[in-house]
């Protein structure tokens, strides 16, 4: 049919006279907007364009249901399916995956608006922010709620996010320690805003609060006040909620608050591994360089004391740690090591180091074992019972355990 059409319109050029599309329409069945194409394009027979399939749209319920339900941003999203799914950067593109999202309208992307950007020497300042009242439900519906202390250094934008589940002056003061302590040395300055826990306001006046000024001095070191809803002025530490946005893509994808923390570090470590968009690169490269900038810490002995009841252990071959005559259990990975006991309200934090171990609920009983501690325990002595034989040996021998009392 096509070679029909073209072979008339041959002839009407040959004799010189315009084609009668219309005519050509009722004896061919082809409309006429089509035999003009032909003409206009010498005869050529246009090949029909074939729409090709995104190679992301086998996960657009996914991604829609990762909007819809959770409030993650783009990267976050593209970050979840990757891992998921096991996709490396040339399967799966970030440039790619944003663009279709935005294609598909599948979710809306708002405005940026500009400010002017300033930079700092290495070593001179840390931003410093509360990310409040984040809630998030674990696979097996168990509500979680927290709060991350994020800073970020001025120079090379390293991130570090820190767990707590309160917001009082002392997580303020047991995060930014630990923060340091991270980073093996003091900036010269620390930025914030007007954290209720740092400052109180009276006739409107501010006025730093006792224990803050106290821990000024022990740690040389100034706590500066931003302005109330001046974001810009914090700008870096404030660029961190792009990362920690992707943690909401694990809304209902985790098993318990160890997994929620080892997801929080990664996330974290991601942050500091990728690419930064105004230096373009990594701030953990530009890291190295700082932190021969840094100052050193004071006496970590003296930093303790401002967190209660802090205990150090050595953990024996039971994974137990005792504190106040109730006993705490750790990975099989910390025996002989040591590791501290931070009690913040009715929970207690095992560190290693500055790594956060695991958080055990406060509780009457005399022996708290997690099963994954006790399991693995048993898996050392009893090479020869499968996985399934140890868990249910673990989950007897606990549930014999919860019957002894403390005191009794």
């Amino acid at each position: 049919m096509q070679r029909n059409i073209i072979g008339a319109l041959y002839m009407y050029d040959e004799i010189g006279i315009k084609p009668n599309y219309s005519e050509l329409e009722r004896r061919y069945g082809i409309s006429r907007q089509t035999i003009k194409k032909y003409h206009d394009e010498g005869g050529k027979v246009l090949k029909e364009r074939v729409k090709r399939v995104s190679k992301y749209a086998k996960h657009k319920d996914e991604i829609e249901e990762l909007f819809s339900t959770t409030s993650t941003n783009i990267i976050g999203a593209f970050e979840y399916i990757k891992e998921k799914y096991n996709y490396t950067d040339k399967e799966f593109n970030y440039n790619g995956f944003k663009w279709y999202v935005g294609e598909e309208g599948l979710r809306e992307q708002k405005k940026r608006k500009t400010h002017l950007r300033y930079e700092t020497k290495p070593g001179d300042q840390l931003q410093i922010d509360w990310k409040e009242d984040i809630e998030m439900v674990s696979r097996h519906g168990e509500v979680f709620r927290f709060n991350l202390f994020v800073s970020t250094l001025g120079y090379s934008r390293l991130h570090n996010w820190v767990y707590s589940v309160n917001r009082t002056t002392e997580d303020f003061i047991r995060c930014l320690i630990e923060v340091f302590n991270r980073l093996g040395g003091v900036t010269n300055k620390i930025l914030t805003d007007n954290m209720a826990v740092i400052v109180s306001i009276k006739n409107g006046y501010k006025k730093k609060h006792k224990i803050i000024k106290q821990f000024e001095n022990d740690l040389g070191v100034s706590i500066g006040l931003t302005k109330t809803r001046t974001p810009e002025t914090k700008g870096k530490v404030e660029s961190a909620n792009r990362f920690i946005k992707r943690l909401y893509a694990y809304d209902g994808n985790f098993e318990d608050e160890n997994e929620l923390i080892t997801i929080i570090k990664k996330i974290n470590s991601d942050a500091n591994n990728q690419n930064n968009r105004t230096t373009n690169i990594p701030p953990i490269e530009l890291f190295k360089k700082e932190k021969e900038y840094l100052s050193m810490l004071p006496n970590k002995l003296m930093l303790n004391t401002y967190i209660s009841n802090v205990a150090t252990k050595t953990v024996p071959n039971t994974l137990l740690v005792s504190f106040e005559g109730r006993e705490y259990s750790v990975p099989r990975s910390y025996i002989n090591k040591r590791v501290r006991l931070i009690p913040i309200d009715n929970e207690l934090y095992i560190y290693y180091n500055t790594e956060l171990v695991v958080i055990h609920k406060m509780s009457n009983k005399k022996f708290n074992y997690k099963q994954e501690h006790y399991a693995t325990g048993l898996k050392g002595t009893l090479t020869k019972y499968s996985d399934d034989e140890i868990n249910e040996m673990a989950k007897q021998n606990l549930e014999l355990l919860g019957e002894i009392k403390y005191g009794k």
